[in-house]
């Protein structure tokens, strides 16, 4: 029989000053270790040798019911080889009670306590004759326990209590901030992963997209050719050179050259998104009149309902703008028809004026810009449009109504291309709408040449 003695208190500027080497020796091993195992580990080495433990170990629940072997300090060399394989049952024995019941266990002689006979040979093969457990914390919940050693069956006083627990709590806060870390990183570590791979990804995308514009654009050019031929004959047709028409002959050629050119806007339009995203686009810029620009896009529509009065509001003088005509006349053109197809009865009305700076700048928005912009406004008193799709309206192929028994046809391209074509003249087309109201879409632009390369 072991006996059992009471550690001599030591003073309490002794005491003060091995908590601080104790709290000093964990702080350094969090610093300097590169995972949590290893603060354990480093933590064990030089905080075992402060408490006067033979040896000592960190364990860790590998399962609820079940504690692993994380780290070890100075064990036998005989037993170094097993060490993996160590496992204690959560509430057996001091190791697995204390995590059990989240509490300091203290076996101050181990072969005066028969509850432990059990691991008498052990505690004699080992060398140890007293132990203590302490829990390691970690999110507030016991997840192992640190356990040392000692030879002699020395009783702890409260000063050696009071280190004890200095260093369980002062190892468990270091220990969680370092699975914190360890977290992190490996969080980190998947975001790049992911990053990578949304790189990967993006690029496979913007090569698909291109691809599909490069198959667009050039599908676009072969259908003008054949249905070139198609408007051909049919424009011989219609002025019988062939040969004198009966009056449903007549009509019938009309009906086809209609759908020919239908087609063949269809196809200008998707020619111009695609070669819009390609960087294609060429704009001939020149000096001209916006009220005639307005003119010549209304006079190229097929005239709206009986019941709709088309108004245009502009000034006398010419408005002087410098950009491309033809892709204005087109923008306006788009917008005239959308105003004509969503009004049944009321009115469309066009506006021309000159407004004093570009809206669209960002200098504009911080009230520096005094450059002018032309404007041209499209109001109608038609359906309108709700607040929630101001913006869908101006996707590809997009109607605020995508049904396949929508009322209105059309592909949903031409809010779509002609905002594209507004940025590339260096302007822009807003809305304004009221559902059940009416909307005034806004195209303006730099009466200066102002061009947008398209990304």
């Amino acid at each position: 029989m072991h006996e059992t003695s009471v550690a001599t208190p030591l003073p309490a500027h002794e005491r003060h000053v091995r908590e601080l080497r104790a709290a000093r020796e964990i702080a350094h091993a969090f610093l300097t270790a590169r995972g949590p195992e290893e603060v354990y580990r480093l933590a064990l080495e030089r905080v075992a040798p402060v408490v006067g433990a033979a040896f000592g170990c960190v364990y860790l629940r590998e399962s609820d019911d079940v504690l692993r072997l994380v780290a070890a300090w100075n064990w036998p060399a005989e037993f170094r080889p097993f060490l993996g394989e160590m496992r204690v049952r959560v509430g057996l024995g001091p190791t697995g009670i204390a995590v059990a019941e989240h509490r300091f266990v203290e076996v101050y002689d181990v072969f005066a306590d028969t509850a432990l006979a059990d691991w008498w040979d052990a505690a004699r093969e080992l060398g140890f004759a007293s132990t203590v457990a302490l829990p390691v914390v970690l999110d507030g919940r016991p997840e192992g326990a640190l356990t040392f050693y000692f030879r002699q069956t020395e009783q702890l006083d409260e000063g050696d209590r009071s280190l004890l627990r200095l260093v369980a709590d002062q190892l468990s806060a270091t220990a969680e901030k370092a699975h914190l870390i360890e977290d992190l990183q490996r969080a980190n570590l998947r975001l790049r992963e992911q990053n990578v791979e949304l790189e990967a990804r993006f690029r496979e995308a913007e090569e698909a997209r291109r691809l599909k514009n490069e198959f667009l654009a050039n599908v676009s050019h072969e259908l003008r050719t054949p249905l070139t031929a198609i408007l051909g004959f049919t424009y011989l047709l219609r002025e019988q050179h062939g040969g004198p028409l009966t009056a449903e002959q007549s009509a019938s050629v009309e009906k086809v050259e209609a759908a020919a050119m239908a087609l063949m806007h269809l196809i200008d339009d998707l020619l111009s998104m695609a070669n819009l995203q390609l960087g294609r686009l060429d704009v001939k810029p020149e000096t001209c009149d916006a009220v005639a620009l307005a003119r010549a896009a209304m006079s190229g529509l097929p005239a709206p309902s009986p019941e709709v009065v088309v108004r245009t509001l502009a000034p006398d003088a010419a408005v002087p703008v410098r950009t491309d005509p033809s892709q204005v006349v087109r923008i306006l053109r788009n917008l005239v028809g959308n105003a004509y197809k969503f009004t049944a009865s009321g009115s469309v009305t066009i506006r021309v004026r000159i407004s004093s700076g570009s809206p669209w700048t960002p200098e504009a928005r911080a009230g520096g810009d005094a450059r002018h912009a032309v404007v041209w406004e499209v109001e109608d008193t038609g359906i309108g449009i709700a607040e929630a799709d101001m913006e869908a309206i101006f996707d590809p192929f997009r109607q605020v109504d995508g049904s396949a028994t929508r009322r209105y046809g059309g592909t949903g391209m031409g809010l779509s291309l002609s905002r594209q074509l507004a940025r590339r003249l260096g302007g822009d087309i807003s809305v304004r709408s009221k559902p059940g109201v009416g909307s005034t879409f806004v195209l303006a632009l730099p009466a200066g040449f102002a061009p947008v390369l398209m990304s």
